[in-house]
């Protein structure tokens, strides 16, 4: 496996390292050894699937308070989605920055979430899949989320988004969420 950091501390995009023949290629998408190498989070206690019917659905900016803060591994594993991650850590070099990339079936990247950022993505094609391995339990009274557009990111979205949940859209502005 490959990392490159993302230049938000301990964000890392982690690209499979391909084995091919004429069967076509193997590579391995999880190694706990190889994470911990890279001093990452290496617990994995669930893994969830996000099937996303239409183009230009919009999920995020989701993250757990803590004690249950979570990494993540973040995966598209059919169609293509534009991700995104925003330090939210009071005590980081890069709070506040965010990163996006495009995740897609078809480049088998990955990204890694570290503790304390926010996470959302908006899909670029219809049917996309998202796959997440997690570090932590849900726990529904421990979800927090800011809002996709806040400028206080100034995140540019690659595409419209027709589809947004009510709870999604309604997230505060970062500044008036207590933070």
């Amino acid at each position: 496996m490959l990392f490159t950091k993302t230049g938000l501390e301990s964000a890392f995009i982690v690209d499979v390292e391909r084995h091919e023949d004429k069967r076509g290629f193997f590579a391995r998408s999880w190694c706990t050894r190889e994470f911990e190498a890279h001093g990452l989070n290496s617990r994995l206690v669930q893994c969830n699937v996000s099937r996303n019917r239409t183009k230009g659905t919009l999920r995020g900016m989701h993250y757990q308070v803590t004690p249950h803060r979570e990494a993540k591994l973040v995966r598209c594993t059919a169609g293509a989605v534009y991700d995104v991650i925003i330090d939210l850590r009071p005590e980081s070099p890069t709070c506040r920055r965010h990163f996006g990339m495009v995740l897609s079936a078809e480049n088998h990247r990955a990204l890694y979430v570290p503790e304390g950022f926010a996470h959302g993505f908006l899909t670029l094609e219809d049917n996309s899949e998202v796959f997440y391995q997690m570090s932590e339990f849900h726990e529904a009274a421990a979800a927090r989320g800011v809002r996709w557009n806040d400028h206080a990111f100034g995140i540019s979205w690659p595409a419209e988004v027709r589809v947004i949940s009510d709870r999604d859209r309604g997230y505060p502005d970062y500044f008036s969420s207590g933070r």
